[in-house]
């Protein structure tokens, strides 16, 4: 084999290999559905928000009234109900009136904490969403790099025969150490494809929880077109980004949920004030009497009272619950500005990587790449006019190789950062993107 045919050999493009049966590959939006429908956790949620709606309607109601039946001031020495005047048959019924409006409350409370159901769930599917997104996205990257490295795996197989039929022919002019050159280039790339596989799998594996059997077939090969659901430009616009930033993000779900939560603390503070007022019940008993002794009827006796508590010693009891409740309402507050901060702070990140990114992006488009790409040429051409050598070619197309890969792994990130951007922006009010950003 000649030194011509080897150098047809380096010019061979290295791009990345399609899977032919497209029905069997994995769309991110595919996943993303399939996960979002198979959560048991928004099934749960659904189940206690019932489970609350129930509740609310449980606390409105009176307690229970408590019935009574007694037999009273029965002789102990006979045990006659005729013997004596006093004794008596009884029964009676008694009705509790809890304290104030703590039932209108009660039911209030639980109403306001089974509207954050709804926005919890939204919150879920905002996540598992972004979560099957980065892994869908990570299997890209390893399938894709795979291919990619595929094709150039056998271009260096040919290049180790054309080295060895021309270190080995009369003719040839191939060096031993070009073709050793050879055979560590394909090692190396058997190395790296081994590595790939192992990240492929792993991620495979992560995505199996969400998608189940469906994570073992091959993703799609081309990503999918995904945007930022408010435009790049108007997050990168303005000298205020915290205040910006800030505004975006009070309206997503998970500080939405914590904003119920606090309201139905600020209910449960009312609750507990409510036990300074007394607690009412009524009470009725009828006594039936039998005949005296002498055969005369004897009246039948009927019972009515009221019954109230005194809550006058407030300082250990009542005051202390009102001082817990206005505490674990205060408590929330603070966790929800955490909560908000953090938020802050993981958006303005994802925005900086993805300004970063597109611009690295769009270098390794316009420039990097042809450059390698002409890079390699060169180096090709100069070895077929043997003005260069078998190595420096080799080192050309491999710099080329890995410029490509690492063009990928930029556009697997770019789309990373927007799905993250996408979800701390996931009550932006925008209906016109899924939950992973994907466009339709």
């Amino acid at each position: 084999m000649n030194k011509f045919l080897m150098g047809a050999m380096l010019a061979l493009p290295a791009i990345a290999l399609t899977v032919e049966n497209a029905a069997a590959q994995l769309p991110m939006g595919d996943a993303i559905a399939a996960a979002v429908a198979a959560d048991p956790w928004l099934t749960g949620s659904e189940l206690r928000q019932q489970a609350l709606a129930s509740e609310a309607v449980a606390a409105e109601s009176l307690p229970d009234p408590k019935l009574s039946l007694m037999a009273g001031n029965f002789p102990v020495d006979t045990f006659d109900i005729n013997q004596e005047a006093m004794t008596q048959l009884a029964v009676g019924v008694t009705q509790m009136f809890p304290r104030g409006d703590s039932r209108a409350l009660n039911r209030r409370q639980k109403e306001e904490l089974s509207e954050q159901e709804p926005l919890l769930r939204a919150d879920r599917q905002a996540r598992v969403a972004a979560n099957v997104a980065r892994l869908w996205l990570d299997v890209y990257r390893a399938q894709e790099s795979i291919a990619l490295i595929e094709t150039n795996r056998s271009l260096f197989g040919y290049l180790v025969d054309a080295a060895r039929s021309g270190y080995s022919s009369a003719l040839g002019r191939a060096r031993q150490q070009d073709l050793v050159r050879a055979q560590l280039e394909l090692t190396r790339l058997e190395d790296r494809l081994s590595e790939l596989r192992q990240r492929q799998e792993a991620a495979q594996r992560q995505l199996s929880e969400w998608v189940g059997a469906l994570a073992g077939q091959p993703v799609s090969t081309a990503l999918p077109a995904v945007r930022t659901a408010v435009p790049l430009e108007r997050l990168a616009a303005g000298q205020d980004g915290d205040q910006q930033a800030w505004e975006l993000l009070q309206g997503h779900p998970a500080l939405e949920a914590i904003d119920q939560r606090i309201e139905a603390m600020g209910t449960g503070v009312e609750l507990a004030r409510q036990k300074y007022k007394p607690e009412w019940g009524l009470s009725a008993q009828y006594g039936y009497r039998d005949e005296d002794m002498n055969g005369r009827d004897r009246a039948d006796l009927f019972t009515l009272g009221v019954t109230v508590d005194l809550p006058v010693f407030t300082d250990k009891r009542q005051d202390r619950e009102v001082d817990a409740a206005l505490a674990r309402a205060e408590a929330l507050k603070t966790d929800r500005l955490l909560m908000a901060r953090q938020m802050v702070a993981e958006f303005q990140a994802a925005v900086v990587q993805l300004q970063r990114l597109e611009e690295r992006n769009s270098l390794y488009v316009d420039e990097l790449l042809p450059q390698m790409a002409e890079q390699a040429d060169a180096a090709l051409s100069a070895y077929n006019n043997d003005d260069g050598d078998f190595a420096e070619a080799v080192r050309a197309r491999i710099a080329e190789l890995d410029a490509r890969l690492a063009a990928l792994a930029l556009q697997v990130q770019r789309h990373q950062a927007i799905v993250q951007i996408n979800y701390l922006l996931a009550g932006s009010g925008r209906a016109d993107h899924t939950p992973g950003g994907e466009e339709q």
